[in-house]
C-alpha cells in the first residue's frame, strides 16, 4: 500500500516547547526558519555529548517475544535499555514492539534524536539504540556495512527484528541496507525522515564531497537503489516536508518503488533540520511503528489524501 497523508502541525509548538505564537503574524516559511535556526543551535549545544559512540551492558536471559518478530526462534529478548518511569509515561503503545535503531544524518550524530528518544521512552518503547558512522564516511555501501554489524549486534542479542528510523543521509543508508544487502530479514519497519530517495540537487558546490555525489538524482547509488526489489519484507515510511529546504525537489524524500511495501507521509511547515526534533513528527513515527508491518496484498492500493499546514 502507498499512502500519502498530511501531518499537521499546530501553530502552537515550538520544537514542543517554544510557542510559534511568539511570531503570529509571519507567514509559514518565516516561521520554519525560525524552528531550523532554534534547531540548529540545540544541535550544536548537544553535538558533543553525542559523538561517543552508545555502549551496551550484556542482555539479561529472558524469555517472551513474538514467534513471528524472532530473527532465530529461542534467542533472549534482551537489551532493555532505557525504561521510562511510570510517572513519565503518557501511553504503553511501544511496550510490545521491538527494538528501535536510530541512524543520524550527514555529519550528525545520535544527539539529534534526543526528543525522539525521550518521546519513544516515555511512550513505553524500551530498547531504544543509536548507531553513529563516521562524519568522514564518503561511501553509503561502506556505511550500509557498518550498520548492517551493528544490526547483527543488535538482533543477536534481542533474538528480534528490529525497527530503524534515518535522518537524511542515515534514511538512505539503512535503505540500501535494506533493499541491496538482505536487511530485510532483520529489519521490521524503516522510517525515514527528509531522506533523498530519488537523489537531490541541491547545493552543487558540495558536490567535490563523494558522499553529497552519491546523493544527486544521477549517481550510481540512487540508480541501484531504483533497480527491482522484489520480495522486500520490511515496511518502509518516508516523512517528507513542504519546506525541506536540503530537498530538491521537495518530493524527491517521497519514496515510490514498484515493489517497495511503502507509506508516504507529508509534514507541512517544517524545514530539514526540525524533523527529527519536533514533538508531532515524533508523535507521528511512534504511530508508524506502532502499526507494525502492513499485509503484502494492501500494497497494490495507492491513495493520496489532502494536506494541511502549518500556518
Amino acid at each position: 500500500m502507498r499512502v500519502t497523508r498530511a501531518l499537521p502541525f499546530s501553530s502552537g509548538s515550538f520544537l514542543g516547547a517554544l510557542p510559534l505564537s511568539l511570531i503570529p503574524f509571519a507567514p509559514r516559511e518565516l516561521r520554519a526558519a525560525a524552528l531550523e535556526a532554534a534547531s540548529l543551535a540545540s544541535r550544536t549545544l548537544l553535538y558533543p555529548a553525542g559523538m561517543a559512540q552508545e555502549r551496551y551492558a550484556p542482555a539479561p536471559p529472558a524469555g517472551g517475544g513474538e514467534e513471528e518478530e524472532r530473527v532465530q526462534p529461542g534467542s533472549p529478548p534482551g537489551g532493555r535499555q532505557g525504561k521510562g518511569r511510570a510517572g513519565d509515561a503518557e501511553s504503553r503503545e511501544g511496550e510490545d514492539c521491538p527494538p528501535v535503531l536510530l541512524l543520524h544524518g550527514f555529519v550528525d550524530n545520535r544527539s539529534v534524536f534526543t526528543l525522539l528518544r525521550r518521546s519513544l521512552v516515555r511512550n513505553g518503547w524500551r530498547d531504544i539504540r543509536a548507531f553513529n558512522y563516521s562524519p568522514l564516511t564518503c561511501d553509503v555501501r561502506c556505511a550500509a556495512e557498518r550498520l548492517a554489524e551493528c544490526v547483527e549486534e543488535v538482533c543477536g542479542s534481542t533474538g528480534r527484528r528490529i525497527d530503524v528510523v534515518g535522518h537524511s543521509l542515515g534514511g538512505l543508508i539503512a535503505r540500501h541496507y535494506v533493499q541491496r544487502m538482505g536487511g530485510d530479514a532483520r529489519v521490521r519497519t524503516l522510517v525515514t525522515l527528509g531522506t533523498p530517495h530519488s537523489g537531490t540537487r541541491v547545493a552543487p558546490l558540495m558536490s567535490a564531497h563523494p558522499i553529497v555525489r552519491q546523493l544527486r538524482p544521477d549517481s550510481d547509488v540512487i540508480e541501484e537503489l531504483a533497480g527491482p526489489a522484489p520480495g522486500c519484507r520490511t515496511r518502509f515510511v518516508a516523512f517528507w516536508s513542504d519546506l525541506d529546504q536540503l530537498m530538491v525537489p521537495v518530493e524527491t524524500a517521497r519514496l515510490d518503488h514498484p515493489d517497495l511495501d511503502s507509506r508516504n507521509v507529508r509534514v507541512s511547515g517544517l524545514g530539514h533540520l526540525t524533523l527529527p526534533a519536533h514533538w508531532e513528527v515524533a508523535a507521528g513515527i511512534r504511530r508508524e511503528l506502532a502499526a507494525g508491518a502492513s499485509r503484502r496484498g494492501e500494497r497494490a492500493e495507492r491513495t493520496d489524501r489532502g494536506t494541511t499546514g502549518a500556518a
